[in-house]
């Protein structure tokens, strides 16, 4: 059974820690890819100005705004895909953006959508990669992982938060970065390497170096 929809209504900096550990799933065009996550960063909204969500509700950012349990799937630098957990309580934005994992089922299935990776560890390592393993794009913004029969499923999420998860300043993003609000398990080679900054942009949009 998918991960219970309220474990996930909490804000997102207090959900991404707990979603260490946790494996998504994705049956994406009929194959099984498991993935488990070991980094994530949080991104509070309203009250966040890395996040979309920063300026308001908008058609792109309405998932955002609840209810928690769905992916928000967004383009970045017009090349990649990344994926977001829908956090918080309806009406309050906030989302926690995947930022790496572990390949833990459909090894072979991730290699094919990720020819360039060289290692295992690397499937998942970044952003976008690990959007890319799941098959994961514009026709999954919105998705309902809690739904049993989605595409895509947050199979499970520990009980409670590990003694191995570490936390520091969020990566490729030139606004709030001070913010500690990027956790990972620590030893885990899936968590992409500390980059601080980004490309600069306009005020109150978000940045995310997907390819780290």
């Amino acid at each position: 059974m998918p991960v219970e929809r309220g474990r996930l209504a909490v804000p997102a900096q207090v959900l991404a820690p707990r979603l260490l550990g946790g494996v998504l799933v994705s049956m994406v065009d009929g194959v099984e890819v498991a993935v488990r996550l070991t980094e994530v960063e949080a991104y509070e909204g309203t009250e966040d100005p890395a996040s979309h969500a920063f300026r308001g509700l908008t058609a792109r950012t309405a998932v955002m705004f609840g209810p928690a349990g769905h992916l928000y799937c967004y383009f970045t630098y017009g090349m990649h895909w990344c994926a977001n957990v829908v956090a918080g309580s309806d009406g309050q934005a906030a989302a926690v953006l995947l930022r790496g994992g572990e390949v833990v089922r459909g090894a072979d299935v991730a290699r094919g959508r990720r020819p360039a990776a060289r290692v295992g560890h690397d499937l998942a390592r970044g952003p976008a990669r690990l959007a890319t393993c799941l098959g994961l794009g514009r026709g999954h913004n919105g998705l309902d992982i809690c739904d049993q029969q989605a595409a895509v499923v947050l199979e499970s999420m520990p009980g409670r938060r590990s003694s191995r998860v570490r936390a520091g300043p969020r990566v490729g993003i030139s606004v709030a970065q001070e913010r500690p609000w990027r956790f990972w398990l620590d030893g885990e080679r899936s968590v992409s390497a500390f980059r601080p900054g980004g490309r600069r942009q306009r005020a109150g949009a978000r940045q995310t170096d997907t390819r780290e």
